[in-house]
């Protein structure tokens, strides 16, 4: 047998290594952005920062510490320098690919940082494994602007696991619909028509406004947010608001809500209140060509006739009235089944001198 070299002997002390191969050593050096590994092998392995992390603005000396141990994939045995190319970030992908595809196959919930929001939906790294989510699989209402996801950490379920071709897809949306489907199912379980609730005010249209009872929506009807007359449901309530109200039909998955309890309904004691005889103030809420209509407090109005404005002829109230006058009548009608009431200024001009005692009904604000 010849004799060896002593380089010979050397080359043959270290082990052997190949392209794809995943190794492990020992931190040596660390600078800002590159890593030097002994990994048992003649040459030492470099980590460069863009193959230890996507971010390229790291400090890898606030990451790693000399003697730390690492694995890492060979990228080249001979990086042109005389040493091996070595990825951090390739092996955790790898690594993070198989995750994914095992999530995929057991439709396993993850949960993961998003690190770029993007025109088109939402990116997030798991294992340094990239994952896609469109925009219409963020959420299951539309949403607008995507940027509140930044930095955050979401729950997603993979659709769809191709990384060949680099399509790997994740959905948020179908979790969503889960757990509030879960939601609704529970909150029918234990409400009923007459219950009291409290919910928060999702959106308010021209007609009125969608509550979110906590697992389902809730329509309160603009005719049905006070005893009184609402204009414009705007005016009364915004996105936002926490109201409590009572559930007044549930029709399917359709819950009809209303602020007008019941032990506050002003007809409970008009009777008194309005009696024939009483002297009223009032504000004129609406006027037509053959009277006004006087709200004496939110949800009760009285009729006052062209003919009892005054006992001059009058052609049309509103050559006297306009709307948001107060005035002063006598009630001259009560009628609680059709719960009409009729008002006569003109019986006031009859009794001038007299002391005339007026009931508490002074009208409130509009709400």
């Amino acid at each position: 047998m010849s004799e060896q070299s002593f380089e010979q002997m050397l080359n043959e002390s270290f082990k052997t290594i190949h392209t794809g191969e995943v190794v492990s050593g020992t931190v040596l050096d660390v600078k800002e952005d590159q890593i030097i590994l002994n990994i048992g092998y003649k040459s030492d392995g470099v980590i460069t920062r863009n193959e230890y992390t996507n971010n390229n603005s790291l400090d890898l000396r606030t990451v790693v510490q000399i003697g730390d141990e690492l694995e890492a994939k060979v990228m080249k045995v001979n990086d042109g320098d005389g040493q091996v190319s070595l990825s951090y970030r390739r092996l955790a992908a790898d690594r993070g690919n198989k995750r994914l595809e095992e999530a995929f196959n057991n439709h396993e919930v993850l949960k993961a940082k998003v690190v770029q929001v993007l025109n088109g939906g939402l990116s997030v790294l798991v294992d340094e494994a990239r994952v896609f989510i469109p925009a219409s699989l963020v959420s299951d209402s539309y949403e607008r602007d995507l940027n509140k996801y930044a930095d955050q950490e979401i729950e997603f379920v993979i659709t769809e696991f191709n990384p060949r071709r680099r399509r790997i897809i994740g959905d948020r949306k179908q979790l969503m619909q889960a757990a509030k489907a879960e939601m609704q199912k529970e909150l029918f379980s234990r409400i009923k028509v007459g219950d009291v609730v409290e919910g928060t005010v999702k959106n308010v249209t021209n007609f009125g406004a969608f509550v979110d009872l906590g697992g389902a929506d809730g329509l309160l009807h603009i005719s049905e947010m006070s005893w009184g007359r609402i204009e414009n449901p705007k005016k009364v309530l915004k996105s936002g608001d926490r109201v409590r109200v009572f559930i007044k039909e549930i029709s399917g998955t359709k819950i009809a809500l209303s602020l007008k309890f019941p032990e506050q309904n002003p007809w409970i004691d008009a009777a008194e209140k309005y009696a024939q005889g009483n002297i009223v103030r009032g504000r004129v809420a609406r006027m037509t060509d053959f009277g006004a209509f006087i709200e004496l407090e939110p949800g009760v109005d009285a009729l006052l006739h062209v003919s009892q404005i005054a006992r001059k002829h009058i052609d049309k109230p509103s050559d006297v009235l306009e709307i948001g006058d107060e005035i002063e009548a006598e009630i001259v009608e009560f009628n609680a089944d059709d719960r009409k009431i009729s008002l006569s200024m003109k019986a006031l001009e009859n009794m001038q001198g007299d002391e005339i005692v007026y009931e508490d009904a002074a009208p409130q604000d509009e709400q």
